[in-house]
């Protein structure tokens, strides 16, 4: 076998090649980041006589740094590993006790930790192709956090300018109460906007559902406001609802593409009673290749879901608490698809409410929820088969 590391760095890439037998085909060398790099590295590859089946390429998980390069190897079709870089660090540190991390030592150990025979799994094209989604999915969750706390900023900006108004509605984070508030940021505003105005623009917004009733009950409140008249906080309300509404259409646009690519995917997932495609997408993306895992408790792990342990001479940990490493965004997807699935899949609901009986606490209960529903989508993807409830 033919080992190659590859640090991969934004500008340039060091690499180094070594055969199984520890004899250096090609020490470390610099290959700008460009086509003309990538093909001259390829070419050192294909200048050894070997087949290129016999390569195995080594590089770090850097983010959208390796992300070139690395689709580049793939078509290339040489077999690729992508490694975490905690675990060549762990490696490099090692080989030696002195402090050394330099680029050049860096692809050295990525080599060597490829040749002693630790157990990587291949980087696949489905990992590759499934990148898209997977950065569609952390975008729009992205966009969503960001989303939240601006309605955060609505609601305490409201309490400042026209704290009555919360009390006379469901919410105010409604396309008819943005209108309003877009036009008329305060209780001032409010109080001195003429009645017909204040109805049409209700009625419209809300497509009929609040009218001249609604708009007399708050303009009443308005005049009566305790609210602060500031001037500078009204623009901020303005423009802070404006945001929420460019978040919207982000939003949007982004939910419209996640579905084409789910629909294309089609996906067993979907069938599964309360996982959507927001859930279900997020869910796939961050697991990605599915032949990555021998079992669920492996993609419970990848999840930071399984139970961390602890154990020194006569010392146990008696509560074990969940590891919360690996994927951050699916931990989420998978705890909020968990809750839907048990309000709308009756085994779950009787799952959940068993391990609510037995005195867990709702989180917990959800956490084994959670990991239920892990077993059942690995199956699920597997089999290639739909959710059938159970007889």
């Amino acid at each position: 076998m033919i080992f190659v590391g590859i640090d991969v760095a934004k500008d340039k890439h060091d690499c180094f090649v070594i055969s199984s037998e520890g004899v250096i085909i090609a020490n470390v060398f610099t290959i700008p980041n460009s086509r003309e790099g990538f093909d001259s590295l390829f070419a050192r590859i294909k200048s050894i006589p070997e087949d290129l089946s016999k390569f195995k390429v080594g590089l770090e998980a850097t983010g959208h740094y390796s992300y070139n390069i690395l689709g580049y190897l793939l078509d290339k079709g040489l077999t690729t590993f992508v490694i975490n870089p905690l675990h060549t660090s762990l490696f490099r540190k090692s080989l030696s006790l002195r402090k050394t991390k330099t680029d050049r030592v860096d692809a050295r150990a990525i080599a060597a930790m490829m040749m002693s025979g630790v157990v990587l799994n291949p980087y696949t094209q489905t990992l590759y192709s499934n990148e898209e989604l997977k950065s569609l999915t952390r975008y729009r969750f992205d966009k969503v956090s960001a989303r939240a706390r601006l309605k955060q900023s609505v609601t305490r900006l409201v309490t400042i300018l026209f704290p009555e108004l919360e009390k006379l509605l469901p919410s105010l984070h409604m396309f008819s109460i943005y209108s309003l508030l877009s036009e008329c940021p305060g209780a001032k505003q409010i109080a001195s906007t003429h009645l017909t105005r204040l109805t049409n623009l209700l009625q419209t917004a809300s497509k009929g559902h609040y009218g001249k009733d609604k708009a007399i009950e708050i303009r009443n409140a308005a005049r009566n406001s305790i609210g602060t008249v500031m001037p500078a906080k009204s623009l901020e309300l303005k423009h802070t609802i404006e945001l929420i509404r460019d978040y919207d259409v982000q939003i949007d646009e982004a939910e419209c593409e996640i579905k084409h690519i789910m629909d294309d995917l089609g996906s067993p997932i979907l069938t599964i009673p309360g996982i959507g495609y927001g859930m279900g997408a997020m869910i796939l993306a961050e697991i990605g290749d599915f032949a990555r895992f021998d079992s669920p408790d492996k993609i419970l792990a990848y999840a930071g879901l399984s139970p961390s342990t602890y154990q020194s001479g006569q010392l146990n940990n008696s509560y074990a608490h969940m590891e919360k490493r690996g994927s951050r965004y699916l931990r989420y997807a998978l705890f909020n698809a968990a809750k839907y699935v048990c309000h709308w899949n009756p085994a779950f609901a009787q799952y959940l409410s068993g391990k609510l009986a037995e005195g867990k606490h709702y989180s917990v209960a959800i956490s084994h929820a959670a990991k239920k529903l892990v077993r059942l989508i690995f199956a699920m993807q597997k089999s290639g088969q739909a959710y059938r409830p159970a007889a």
